[in-house]
């Protein structure tokens, strides 16, 4: 009875999502107030509902009821708690739940913060959620229902949550992405409702500024996450694969970045509106098209939910029909966003219409790599591959440009900069920049694009440091009580910027200075790879809580002293029968050691493949300062008063 009460809470969200999609566009449209005043409530009822049912799938695969068809599906019996848990997000109908979970959970929070929007603002963009919101929960009760019964017969021990998922990657990774992907819903539902309000002044894009900068910083942290996810578990040794489930998060992590700056834009000069109002409907709707990709199954790939033709199509309607009518909108109330203020080729503005150019291209970029092969299968044209060498060579140096941008954007000045000035400015980091990239480069067999990027790096964070201490120098007071002045967001606008930095510095590192081999072992063979020495002590086997391993035991020496002791495995998972690769780490802050089991060669022989990674942790510390600069700019002390009429 328990499931049915979650299916049945279903039900009574989509009744209220279907209220708040309506009620509150009709009272806006009547001048109706007390339409107008239901959309917070019947945002909370909803949100509620969703959540009431979210935590009855919880409970069912915390208590093993595997008469639940997609509990039994994705559990077994024998699972770690916190992975049966997790599981519930670890397939399609679950991870889709939790998507509209986490879509009830944002438009609650702008519903409580809602006051402090102007008019009939508020009750509009909880409106265009309550739509968004109705067409995902029709989608999961027509397609997708994760309650749907095994009775009167079902399996004892249930066929096991997919190995590869049994990891703590699986319990934060999808939270985290969907936190990013589901909360550029918010963007687009204030650009929504400020073509149909007509509240298309710059203060709009104050009032969606830090929910955008907060969905940007889940976003970055969830592609973070599933970077060091997918170096440690696949046992491959990478960071990123040009995956194309990798690249439906990453083209609107790309086009959520233009539109932060757009937003900046918008607000502070009153231009790029209809850029940034454009930008809002394109990241979501990538967001969106991430959504299809995944569950139509039109992809293979490593993390794609394999899905059914009716549910492909029922998402492909669900994007033409909010895509199609937010374009139409913003076509008919075009005239009414243009910017009339003006400004100089030299100015900020200038140079950041620049860097959103590059993201676009950059997005479109990705997009095209990504679609190409679809659309040439589609038309049976036959099978083409577009892989690491097509986005490696076209990415890169776009990036490069584009962190060039980055570095002059912040210390130019609004309207018009000397162009005299900013070479002034820019001079001296850049040759520090040369200096130190030079003299890294005399102890590594030159490579001039890695130079050129490492260089470009260092150029990144001198002109953040420098234009850090110049706005503290400036005034008379001391440095530490002008530090103390700046704005949070400020501080979140440099973080950010030295994160790019520093990820850039972890790729290069990695790219220039990482060692690689694959050796025969047997125990006693000792191996040399870089200046470390591996020895095989030998192997046993062991007994996990559903799983049997094979776990050899590795000393690595630096010299004569035993630095690490390293335990790779080979896993064989009961239920499915399937063998699994579990990797060893040995991290350090400019290195990782990093080893994993290939094929037995013979009774005590293994393949061992051993890899010495340069700072490749600096890639995901990167990624965390970008989403700690997001965070910190989204919590500045401006966004929390009250927004004018």
């Amino acid at each position: 009875m328990f499931p049915e009460i979650g299916h049945f809470a279903l039900i009574l969200a989509m009744m209220f999502a279907v209220a708040l999609a309506t009620l509150p566009m009709v009272g806006f449209y009547t001048r109706n107030r007390v339409l107008l005043t239901s959309a917070k409530p019947l945002t909370y009822v909803m949100t509620l509902l969703i959540w009431l049912s979210f935590f009855v799938l919880a409970v069912a695969f915390a208590t093993d009821d595997f008469s639940v068809l997609y509990v039994s599906q994705h559990s077994n019996s024998l699972l770690p708690i916190w992975f049966k848990v997790s599981a519930l997000w670890g397939g399609h109908e679950g991870s889709l739940l939790l998507w509209i979970a986490i879509l009830s959970a944002w438009a609650a929070a702008v519903a409580y913060r809602s006051d402090s929007l102007p008019n009939a603002t508020g009750p509009v963009v909880l409106a265009v959620l309550g739509i968004i919101a109705t067409g995902f929960l029709l989608f999961i009760l027509f397609t997708s229902s994760p309650f749907i019964r095994l009775l009167p017969d079902h399996p004892i021990d249930g066929a096991d949550l997919n190995p590869l998922l049994q990891d703590v990657g699986l319990i934060i990774h999808p939270p985290m992405l969907y936190m990013g992907y589901v909360g550029f819903s918010v963007a687009f539902a204030f650009a929504i409702a400020a073509l149909i309000t007509g509240n298309l002044n710059a203060s709009w894009a104050r009032w969606a500024r830090p929910w955008t900068n907060v969905s940007w910083a889940f976003l970055t942290l969830g592609i973070t996450l599933g970077s060091w996810w997918a170096y440690y578990e696949l046992g491959w040794g990478g960071w990123w694969f040009w995956d194309p489930v990798e690249n439906a998060s990453l083209m609107p992590w790309l086009a959520g970045t233009a539109l932060i700056h757009s937003l900046a834009v918008t607000e502070k000069r009153g231009v790029f509106k209809s850029w940034t109002v454009l930008l809002a409907i394109f990241t979501f709707s990538l967001s969106l098209l991430g959504t299809f990709l995944v569950r139509s199954g039109v992809l293979t790939s490593v993390h794609a939910f394999a899905a059914d033709p009716t549910r492909g199509v029922f998402i492909l309607a669900l994007l033409v029909i909010i895509i199609g009518g937010s374009l139409l909108l913003y076509a008919v109330r075009a005239s009414q966003v243009r910017s009339v203020v003006s400004f100089g080729a030299t100015g900020r503005e200038a140079w950041l219409l620049i860097n959103n150019i590059l993201l676009t291209i950059l997005t479109l970029t990705v997009l095209l790599g990504t679609l190409y092969p679809l659309v040439f299968d589609a038309f049976s044209l036959g099978k083409i591959s577009v892989g690491a060498p097509y986005f490696n060579a076209v990415f890169g140096p776009i990036s490069l440009l584009l962190i060039v941008f980055m570095g002059i954007a912040p210390l130019s000045k609004w309207h018009s900069t000397k162009g005299k000035w900013l070479v002034h400015i820019a001079i001296m980091p850049a040759i520090l920049a040369i200096a130190f990239s030079a003299l890294v480069f005399t102890f590594h067999v030159f490579d001039w694009y890695l130079w050129l990027s490492f260089s470009i790096a260092l150029w990144l964070v001198f002109m953040v440091a420098r234009d850090w201490f110049d706005k503290v120098s400036a005034a008379r007071q001391s440095i530490w009580l002008r530090a103390k002045k700046l704005p949070r967001q400020y501080y979140g606008m440099l973080l950010a910027h030295f994160g790019v930095a520093v990820t850039l510095v972890g790729v290069i590192f990695v790219s220039m200075n990482s060692t690689e081999t694959i050796v025969r072992m047997a125990p006693g063979d000792k191996v040399v790879v870089g200046n470390y020495a591996f020895e095989l002590q030998g192997s046993i086997r062991i007994q996990g809580p559903n799983y049997v391993a094979e776990q050899a035991i590795i000393n690595v020496y630096d010299g004569d002293k035993r630095v690490a002791q390293m335990k790779p495995e080979k896993r064989l998972y009961k239920a499915r029968q399937q063998m699994m690769t579990e990797a060893a780490l040995s991290p350090g802050f400019t290195r990782d050691l990093y080893i994993s089991l290939g094929e037995k060669l013979s009774q005590e022989a293994w393949s061992v493949r051993i890899y010495i990674k340069s700072f490749v942790r600096w890639i995901w510390l990167g990624g965390l300062l970008m989403m700690a600069g997001g965070l910190l700019a989204a919590f500045d002390k401006r966004y929390r008063r009250k927004a004018g009429v």
